[in-house]
């Protein structure tokens, strides 16, 4: 199991294919899809067809996968997710952050931990040079765990989605955070 990193509270590693039924129980609670779905429950065979491919995918630039187990450290139960891929298969130089985290781990500043943890590694190690993310612009929670990760608000933008969500009418946002941006926040002024 390649597990990409850990900090205080969470490991994050790569999805074997076994954690369908875990990924089910999150994407099947409304609370947790309000903003990707409009809350409603998962088609019978969604997971298996269209979610654990992407989840399992290896991007080209990477040799690695873009979507990330979420485990609480030392008990090893399964919390969610993060996504940390590349916005082309060619090239790891931008990725997208986002996370999907199942209630029982709300309001513990895990979301942040794990984004923080996942910019670092992207900045420090993993050649990124501009980390992006998106939400609903009526996800106060998501686009507050963005602010507290260190991205900026970059733009408000309209597409067009095959359901309707409450708030979809305000559009989404997009944040963004560049290697230089994170360095600069890094060095002590003078």
């Amino acid at each position: 199991m390649h597990v990409l990193l850990e900090t205080g509270r969470l490991t994050l590693r790569a999805f074997t294919g076994a954690e369908a039924g875990a990924v089910r129980a999150v994407v099947d609670d409304a609370e947790v899809m309000r903003y990707i779905n409009g809350g409603r429950p998962s088609e019978p065979d969604e997971v298996e067809r269209d979610l654990m491919p992407r989840f399992l995918h290896r991007y080209r630039c990477s040799g690695g996968p873009g979507f990330w187990v979420a485990e609480e450290r030392g008990s090893g139960r399964f919390l969610g997710w993060f996504v940390f891929r590349p916005e082309s298969e060619d090239s790891c130089r931008e990725v997208e952050l986002g996370y999907r985290l199942g209630r029982a781990a709300w309001g513990r500043g895990l979301a942040t931990e794990g984004s923080l943890a996942l910019i670092h590694k992207g900045f420090s190690e993993l050649g990124v040079e501009r980390v992006t993310a998106n939400t609903m612009t009526v996800n106060t929670r998501s686009r507050r765990v963005m602010e507290k990760a260190g991205l900026r608000f970059v733009r408000t933008f309209f597409e067009e989605w095959p359901e309707q969500i409450e708030g979809s009418e305000l559009g989404d946002v997009e944040y963004a955070l560049t290697r230089e941006e994170w360095a600069g926040a890094r060095t002590p002024s003078r």
